[in-house]
């Protein structure tokens, strides 16, 4: 999910930075460059965390800019099928649930989410939820997801997700029997109240135990 690795990046000087602030003004181009990015390989660029080596710059015949080579680390998220994340549910509809993780938009698929949740249009906001209400998911919800399948462009990576797993939405699979699993997202025993926040009605692991 998350990475720290040594890259390598161009930066493009124009001849009016050159002078006694050169190697600030590099660094900070390479800070407005890279963060924020995506590639296909390594995933989303987080955040710069140490710049290794900024080589000699090479002129550029013609112009007069400056191409100065850049080798640094930074910490990157690339995600990868199989892995069980956290998401914010941003759109709600018949076809299925849009979220996303951090910088990245995952689409779940109606088909993919527990067949005793049905899609309510006439609900404010429009959401799925189970008969009872007990377990409803609308927008700006936290949920946690199972990661499908992606799909890798030039500079976006999509993620499809299911919800049709255990631990997941909807927490009738999260038992008793299970529920000192260990995690391996908070490297623990899971707590003691449901681990992702669509749980309406004041109902839950709680609720199910009797306290």
């Amino acid at each position: 999910m998350f990475y720290h690795i040594s890259l390598e990046h161009e930066i493009l000087l124009h001849p009016r930075y050159f002078g006694p602030n050169l190697l600030n003004t590099v660094k900070q181009k390479l800070f407005t460059e890279v963060e924020g990015t995506c590639t296909g390989k390594y995933g989303f660029v987080i955040a710069v965390t140490t710049i290794d080596n900024i080589g000699a710059g090479v002129i550029q015949p013609g112009r007069g800019f400056v191409l100065y080579p850049v080798k640094y680390k930074a910490i990157v998220f690339r995600p990868f099928k199989g892995e069980v994340v956290d998401a914010i549910v941003t759109q709600v509809n018949k076809v299925g649930l849009f979220t996303e993780i951090g910088p990245m938009s995952c689409f779940i698929s109606r088909h993919s989410i527990p067949s005793e949740m049905e899609f309510d249009p006439n609900s404010n906001p429009p959401c799925y939820k189970t008969m009872d209400e007990d377990i409803v998911i609308q927008q700006d919800d936290e949920i946690r997801l199972k990661i499908v399948g992606t799909r890798v462009d030039k500079n976006d990576i999509f993620a499809i997700g299911s919800l049709m797993d255990d631990y997941l939405v909807p927490y009738s699979t999260f038992t008793l029997a299970n529920h000192v699993a260990k995690s391996p997202l908070e490297g623990g025993n899971f707590s003691r109240r449901p681990p992702i926040g669509c749980v309406r009605g004041g109902r839950g692991l709680d609720a199910e135990r009797g306290n």
